[in-house]
């Protein structure tokens, strides 16, 4: 897989009001990367919320947590 196959994943930070792409492997070091440089360390920039929630809703649905189908009685 070339660099341009890979996937790339949405980062944003709301303080500095920015948002790049970063190739999956290179996500969390590039998240910390900016925090500490840019902010001291504290947690501001992250994945894009709705990326981790879609992954989040499909994590759920792939391991059966949403099934309805359970009685909780």
């Amino acid at each position: 897989m070339t660099s341009d196959d890979e996937p790339t994943v949405p980062i944003v930070c709301s303080a500095c009001e920015t948002t790049t792409r970063v190739p999956l492997p290179d996500v969390a070091e590039a998240v910390d990367r900016h925090n500490e440089n840019v902010h001291d360390g504290e947690a501001i920039a992250e994945i894009d919320p709705a990326i981790v929630e879609s992954l989040a809703d499909l994590v759920a649905e792939d391991m059966g947590l949403l099934d309805d189908d359970e009685d909780w009685d």
